[in-house]
């Protein structure tokens, strides 16, 4: 056998690569730890490979030893994770990093609104919110009295309703719905779109009406009527669109008008013609055409010169006509209600002719 000339404990040196200061194999992260029974300044195997002297300005300070940490280096990788997913619980891990608090997804604010939620978008909301702005009109002639509704446009009492409401009136009178009465003047009249405007006398601080956008409505939309059938004031009924762009016809002529009011002790219907047949009387032979909104809401005698308001409270039309059954009964009465067949002029049509009103002009 063949004798070792290797000194005890010697460490087989390796070749260099690259410039020579890396040695392979590479010298382990951490010292080796010691047997708990190895006697101090025992060699241990493999000993470390020799290090060269460092040189430059920094030779002589000693470096201090890094130490990695690995709790905080796995909280950063999360978070960096977490990032990708949502910023929440990226904010959440680095408050815990930085020793600062900041506010978590949950904790974020929540638009409001002032508006009554119980009662928005319901019959009973709209009825509350438009009803101080309707208005019963009793208009006076020598033929009798006929009533109607009316709509409060400006706070110091301009008031749209039907041309055939007031037409031929020699004395008008308002009634609000607190029960306060006043007398109105006639400001114009326009028989081609069966529309007036009336002005009553030292009023101010009236509720107003919210007129809306007819040219936006869908058949099918929900809708709710108000106005005083029969002299019942503030009568609120409600329904749908049943169809747009009905080409309703009425009477144009003022005798003829006041002759088919509504009248107190009774009277008969507003005669008008559609699809080529006559409803509620003759129409006679001065006659004008306009496009309607169809409803189903309930409309009476009275019902005339009120407001279709849709479910955010904004008047969509003025109720101008009803189809009653009983106009074709030999007997007259008037007894027979609404069968849900009404038409209303859109509210596009009164704010293009509010000029023209207030001005006094009118067809």
């Amino acid at each position: 056998m063949t004798d070792s000339h290797r000194p005890s404990g010697a460490y087989p040196m390796y070749p260099s690569y690259g410039n020579g200061e890396v040695a392979y194999p590479p010298p382990p992260a951490y010292e080796p730890q010691r047997a708990a029974d190895e006697a101090p300044g025992a060699e241990t195997w493999p000993p470390p490979p020799p290090q060269s002297p460092p040189t430059g300005p920094d030779a002589g300070t000693p470096k201090p030893e890094r130490r990695v940490k690995r709790p905080v280096a796995l909280l950063a990788a999360v978070a960096i994770v977490a990032a990708a997913v949502g910023g929440g619980t990226a904010t959440l891990i680095g408050s815990h990093l930085d020793g600062s608090t900041a506010p978590t997804a949950s904790g974020s604010a929540v638009s409001g609104t002032t508006v009554s939620q119980s009662s928005a978008g319901t019959v009973a909301g709209v009825a509350a919110a438009v009803s101080p702005a309707i208005v019963e009109i009793s208009a006076t002639s020598s033929a009798g009295e006929a009533t109607g509704s009316g709509v409060v446009v400006t706070a110091d009492g301009e008031i749209v309703t039907n041309n055939h409401v007031i037409s031929g009136a020699s004395q008008i009178e308002v009634a609000l719905s607190t029960g306060k009465t006043y007398t109105a003047d006639v400001v114009g009249t326009d028989a081609d779109k069966d529309l007036a405007l009336i002005k009553l006398q030292g009023a101010s601080g009236l509720k107003t009406a919210t007129l809306g956008d007819s040219s936006s409505l869908r058949v099918g939309d929900e809708v709710v009527a108000i106005g005083s059938p029969e002299g019942l004031t503030g009568t609120v009924t409600s329904g749908i669109v049943s169809a747009l762009d009905r080409d309703v016809t009425v009477a144009k002529d003022e005798d003829q008008g006041q002759g088919q009011q509504q009248r107190q002790q009774g009277g008969g219907n507003w005669p008008f013609e559609f699809g080529g047949q006559q409803f509620n009387g003759d129409t006679g032979t001065s006659k004008t055409t306009y496009k309607a909104i169809q409803t189903d809401a309930s409309l009476n005698p009275g019902n005339s010169g009120g407001a279709l308001i849709n479910m955010s409270g904004e008047i969509i039309g003025i109720n101008s006509a009803m189809y009653s059954p009983s106009s074709t009964s030999t007997s007259g009465s008037s007894s027979a209600g609404s069968v849900g067949l009404g038409f209303a002029i859109p509210v596009d049509t009164v704010k293009a002719d509010l000029d023209t009103l207030r001005a006094g002009n009118g067809s």
